[in-house]
């Protein structure tokens, strides 16, 4: 449909909102949300479109979950698209969703709890390594989010040993492979030794391990095997044969089997409380538990075969059709089975069934699933009665309102004042936000080589971070998530006091709470106070600005090391006559590092983009000053 005008949002105008969806037909298809920037909110399917979507307007503030109970009040316009069934409603909206990836779209909560495998299918030579952040590209695959991160790590080491899988990011050596082509461990790829699509046919076989068709791959080895022989190309014969022991390694760490051997199938049940419902999904290949995800829901979003419901699209819209099972258990019944079951079989190209068991095997299965949910849901309560009990008592030490929801920490990282940077890290919830984590570099005058000034220089950072809200005094505060409930400055009373004097030249102070946390006894300091605060160092509050204490801490010497090096690097080739900024950043760009630089012949650095012959012997010669006669 034609995107319509910038309005205002619908709740406000009830005429044009009763209008709207009166507009809106009583069939199959997709729906979007959109707001007043014509942004797209959210995306939903339903067999009946007026209908389900009159409902996010009937009593909205008491009809649903917090999520889209806000993502209501944004809604400006409404927009769907008519499909003749269920399922192709389905499958519109699962491929809707993955090319606008709307905010209120995400069920699943990403509190980076569990792991997930990426295989980087964006690259010629594609890398595979274990991350808890899903980044978005449409062309790499991620695999879980496995529960177990032990046995995901094993089975990766198991795989690299395997199969010959590039072990570096970057290449150690410029003009040759590493050890690990030597040891049959690396194919070449730095070299590129090996082409792209025969290395992507390598890969193609990890990714079957961790797709659950281990059972599949040894059949295809086997084979091949058996064809190598035939043709008296036993080396070739020998390399299969050890792959093949190495899965069966593989398949003896899948401990849980299971009678039934013939059909693949997904288990799925979940345990909640009042907040969160805890999501087990068991994958089980050929009688064998080969993966066990993990996910967590807002409770509140629904009721427990509507998460379900959503946790299985939401999963499945992820997945390559071939690792569909022909089989879905689930410990409580979907509201649109139906609708699911086709989609799914459409996209497998076979009959997929979904059952809710009631005895037997199956039933078994399906509790043991559920078990484990319930282990994980104990394991996040624990977490965040922690959490809670840590902003409580929090509050109390710094005499806040409430408990901080967001929490800043600022630590400035340097040598003898070289390089100096600051940091900025953001707790949200007691848990690491780093989506607003920030940097700065320290650009008081004074602080340089050999002349350090930490309280000045923490003094900038916070001038820099607030001063918007000084040169503008009505910018909203409250109810601001930018603006945090607590302030934590790394250090004593020195830089707290620097702090408490640039607040006060802004007329912020009276509005920001601020603390320090000295290192070398861990006390807690507040402004306009001679003595520490009266802790212990096991007090949750205490503990809690530690973490906080400890991450900015970290987060700043990382950048400085990054710094640090960067200058080290410049200032190398900044020493080298004739050679200007613009050809150092060639040079550099085209072989990464000093060392390589340092390793190439004159003829290798004349191939750079602006190195002359005369200028690339005049680099040679400062790198092997002994060679000059």
């Amino acid at each position: 449909m034609p995107t319509s005008s910038i309005a205002k949002v619908l709740l406000q105008d009830p005429s044009r909102l009763e209008s709207r969806l009166k507009e809106i037909p009583q069939e199959p298809g997709v729906y979007f949300m959109k707001d007043e920037t014509d942004q797209i909110l959210y995306i939903g399917k339903s067999k009946s479109l007026r209908s389900r979507v009159r409902s996010y307007f009937r009593d909205a503030a008491h009809h649903h979950s917090p999520r889209i109970a806000t993502m209501v009040t944004k809604v400006s316009e409404i927009e769907f698209i008519v499909t003749d069934t269920e399922a192709e409603a389905l499958a519109l909206e699962a491929n809707l969703i993955k090319q606008h990836q709307p905010h209120f779209n995400v069920l699943l909560k990403d509190d980076k709890k569990y792991p997930y495998l990426c295989i980087t299918w964006s690259e010629d030579y594609p890398r595979i390594f274990i991350t808890r952040q899903r980044r978005k590209n449409a062309k790499n695959r991620y695999y879980g989010p496995y529960v177990d991160t032990g046995l995901l790590r094993r089975t990766l080491q198991i795989a690299k040993r395997i199969f010959p899988l590039r072990q570096r990011r970057q290449p150690l050596f410029k003009d040759r492979p590493c050890l690990n082509y030597s040891i049959g461990q690396c194919p070449g790829v730095c070299q590129q030794l090996i082409a792209p699509e025969d290395y992507h046919k390598i890969v193609q076989r990890v990714a079957m391990v961790f797709q659950g068709r281990s059972h599949e791959l040894i059949d295809i080895l086997t084979a091949q095997m058996e064809q190598a022989a035939e043709n008296l190309d036993f080396e070739k014969a020998a390399l299969i044969r050890d792959q093949l022991k190495g899965l069966e390694t593989l398949s003896a760490n899948q401990k849980v089997a299971l009678p039934d051997d013939t059909i693949s199938r997904d288990a799925i049940a979940l345990s909640s409380d009042d907040q969160h419902a805890c999501v087990q999904l068991f994958q089980v290949r050929a009688g064998r538990l080969v993966g066990r995800l993990g996910f967590v829901a807002d409770a509140q979003s629904g009721t427990p075969g509507e998460i379900l419901q959503r946790v299985l699209e939401e999963h499945y819209r992820l997945v390559d059709p071939v690792e569909i099972p022909a089989e879905i258990l689930a410990q409580h019944a979907l509201p649109e089975s139906d609708m699911l079951a086709e989609f799914l079989s459409e996209q497998k190209g076979r009959k997929v069934s979904i059952e809710m068991p009631q005895r037997q095997m199956k039933a078994e299965l399906v509790e043991m699933v559920e078990r484990n949910a319930q282990y994980e849901l104990a394991r996040t309560q624990r977490f965040a009665d922690r959490n809670t009990q840590a902003m409580q008592d929090l509050s109390e030490l710094a005499d806040l309102p409430g408990p901080p929801k967001r929490i800043e920490g600022y630590d400035i990282s340097h040598i003898q004042g070289s390089d100096a940077v600051a940091s900025q890290v953001v707790f949200v919830d007691g848990l690491p936000a780093k989506q607003h984590y920030r940097t700065y570099k320290i650009k008081n005058p004074t602080v340089t080589s050999g002349h350090s000034d930490d309280f000045a220089s923490m003094a900038e950072v916070i001038r820099r971070r607030f001063r918007r809200y000084a040169e503008d005094p009505d910018l909203q505060r409250v109810g601001n998530s930018d603006w945090p409930d607590l302030v934590m400055i790394d250090g004593g009373k020195g830089q707290l006091s620097a702090v408490v004097a640039e607040l006060e030249q802004m007329n912020l102070l009276s509005a920001l709470r601020v603390v320090s946390l000295a290192k070398q006894r861990e006390e807690i300091f507040l402004p306009n106070e001679k003595k520490p605060l009266e802790t212990t160092a096991d007090q949750p509050g205490v503990q809690l600005l530690r973490r906080l204490r400890d991450e900015a801490h970290r987060f700043a010497v990382s950048f400085h090391r990054r710094k640090r090096t960067d200058r080290m690097r410049r200032s190398r080739l900044e020493d080298i006559p004739g050679l200007g900024h613009h050809r150092r950043k060639q040079l550099l760009a085209n072989f990464r590092s000093i060392d390589y630089i340092r390793e190439a012949s004159p003829k290798q650095l004349a191939t750079v983009d602006g190195i002359g012959p005369q200028l690339a012997q005049q680099i040679y010669e400062y790198f092997h000053p002994s060679t000059v006669s």
